[in-house]
């Protein structure tokens, strides 16, 4: 776990394609962004606790979008806390089980380090723990201190989430930075015009720091770096 800005914590390892979450204080409660991979929550739950703070405490969980590199936890943090789980309604039945997430080609496009995420959205495996969603969040909502973005292009209901106080921008898989900084993994992008006019108005924001889903945080440089992916996609 690692502090971004006051309030701000990144939580991620090397499962899932370096998948990363966030967890956010605010207001006397936690907020997490995504859940990681695995699906018994436990990084999520160590974190919480090394804060000195109980998992009950964690009021709310929203989901940048239905990958289960982001939705192992989700289930079981829902068990556990009773939080409040949100979600895009174009991502919402994929998190609840009802649908599968889209999938892409298992030809190699950018990295063979790719290749075994290709091929399991491919395949549909493995699986996440079906979680309903409780509410629908777009456009122009606000949850806790963070603004919500319907930022389409890596998936139809991908959200992004702006924090202004702390420059913060959880760009889920907008952006990645491994294996190597580049404008998400192009071969899950599944609509590229769509993709392009949301990394524009990601680099609209100029943020002070970027967490990415999968990688580590943009924590120098951030607003020019995604500005020229912006430009260069």
């Amino acid at each position: 776990m690692k502090e971004l800005a006051p309030g701000v914590y990144s939580l991620g390892h090397g499962k899932g394609g370096h998948v990363h979450a966030f967890l956010l204080e605010s207001g006397g409660e936690l907020l997490l962004v995504d859940t990681l991979f695995e699906g018994d929550a436990r990084l999520v739950l160590d974190a919480v606790r090394q804060l000195g703070r109980s998992p009950t405490e964690i009021k709310r969980i929203a989901i940048t979008h239905a990958h289960r590199s982001h939705l192992g936890g989700l289930a079981a943090l829902k068990r556990i806390t009773g939080a409040t789980v949100y979600a895009h309604r174009w991502e919402a039945d994929i998190v609840a089980g009802d649908r599968r997430a889209q999938a892409v080609s298992i030809v190699p496009h950018q990295s063979i380090k790719l290749i075994p995420f290709q091929l399991g959205l491919w395949l549909d495996r493995p699986r996440h723990t079906p979680c309903p969603v409780d509410e629908l969040l777009d456009e122009g909502d606000s949850l806790g201190p963070l603004q919500v973005m319907h930022s389409p292009g890596h998936s139809p209901g991908h959200l992004t989430f702006w924090w202004p106080e702390r420059r913060f921008l959880i760009a889920g898989d907008g952006i990645a930075t491994w294996p190597d900084l580049c404008a998400g993994w192009k071969v899950f992008n599944l609509n590229h015009v769509q993709h392009k006019a949301s990394l524009g108005r990601l680099a609209s924001f100029e943020p002070l720091t970027v967490g990415v889903g999968h990688g580590e945080p943009i924590v120098e440089d951030a607003a020019d770096r995604v500005r020229r992916l912006a430009e260069s996609y």
